[in-house]
């Protein structure tokens, strides 16, 4: 695979498209803005979502969906809840074998679809994977070392776009739990909010490790219950993202948690925040697909009565420490 197209010109598909440029490949960064996309082909620098970052002379910059014909890969670097128009959109254009890597994390919030179900529904028969793990765009354009998974149920289509987009700063490493891996980067936006809510409310260091710790179990219980293997919970689509997402306040999710905590409104806290808050919407998809495979999220479910319901944060705090002592474990 030589010739790489990033379908998504925000943040992270703009550093993507200078990773794979950098692992030598030619690269198409293609965006549906035709006004904004000539500024960035002409300043050869996304000034509005990574700036500071040159963009390589030979990475083409276009909106026009032409040019995606010649791509062998196609990597669809989109909020989670823009996949679906995007896709119905892009069907006449992209070849119907082209393979399909995934990079939004979240769960379709009118469906309840994670984003593999959501594109074998509106782009049938392309080839899919999902790329994952604990990865800040701008660290990652700047050449600062990264490691991430990429998940496909075809073995041979992981190790392909591994080589394809892999380098000495990047590093892909392959794994056939595609659902895990989604669970994993889908559920690490909820639970970051809860630990910025932890830090805004000045709860302390024991609370957050506690509140990662707990909130690993409850990813590890979903992914199970879906089908996927606890396993991928311990590496980078789920541990490694979870510790990232929780920790540090590039973080949108962590940040939008943060201000929470602090008394501002959700709506504050949304104005503030230079993308999409995908937690936001995945905690109450999240709720719903864990009642469908009857298990138990109560961070998840705190974090959507707060963010989604308007429950009262001292409230909603209250009743996770109310909850009755159990065993530890996935189960629990």
């Amino acid at each position: 695979m030589e010739r790489l197209a990033v379908i998504g010109a925000g943040s992270w598909g703009t550093a993507l498209a200078v990773a794979c440029h950098r692992a030598g490949r030619s690269v198409t960064l293609w965006g549906r803005d035709p006004a904004r996309m000539t500024e960035v082909a002409e300043r050869r620098e996304n000034a509005r979502y990574l700036p500071g970052v040159p963009l390589p002379e030979d990475i083409l910059i276009t909106s026009d969906s032409a040019e995606l014909v010649r791509a062998e890969a196609c990597l669809l670097v989109m909020p989670a809840q823009a996949l679906r128009p995007m896709a119905d959109s892009l069907a006449p254009v992209l070849p119907e074998d082209i393979p399909l890597v995934l990079c939004a994390k979240g769960i379709e919030q009118a469906s309840g679809l994670l984003m593999s179900e959501v594109a074998a529904a509106c782009l049938p028969g392309r080839p899919l994977a999902a790329l994952s793990g604990p990865t800040f765009a701008a660290e990652v354009a700047r050449g600062l070392p990264a490691a991430v998974t990429l998940a496909s149920r075809e073995a041979g289509l992981a190790e392909a776009l591994a080589r394809a987009i892999g380098s000495r700063a990047f590093r892909p490493y392959v794994s056939d739990d595609l659902l895990g891996a989604e669970v994993g980067g889908a559920i690490k936006n909820v639970l970051a909010i809860a630990c910025g809510i932890v830090a805004g409310r000045r709860l302390g260091d024991n609370a957050r490790a506690a509140l990662i710790t707990r909130g690993l179990a409850e990813m590890t219980r979903l992914c199970i219950a879906l089908g996927g293997r606890a396993e991928t919970m311990m590496g980078l689509a789920g541990l490694g993202d979870l510790t990232l997402s929780c920790t540090a306040t590039q973080s949108r999710n962590y940040s939008l948690g943060l201000a929470l905590g602090e008394g501002r409104s959700l709506d504050e806290a949304l104005a503030a925040s230079r993308g999409v808050t995908e937690g936001v919407f995945t905690a109450r998809a999240a709720v719903a697909m864990a009642e469908r495979a009857g298990v138990e999220l109560p961070i998840c479910q705190a974090v959507d009565q707060v963010v989604n319901a308007g429950a009262d944060l001292a409230a909603a705090i209250d009743g996770l420490l109310a909850r009755p002592l159990k065993a530890e474990g996935f189960s629990a």
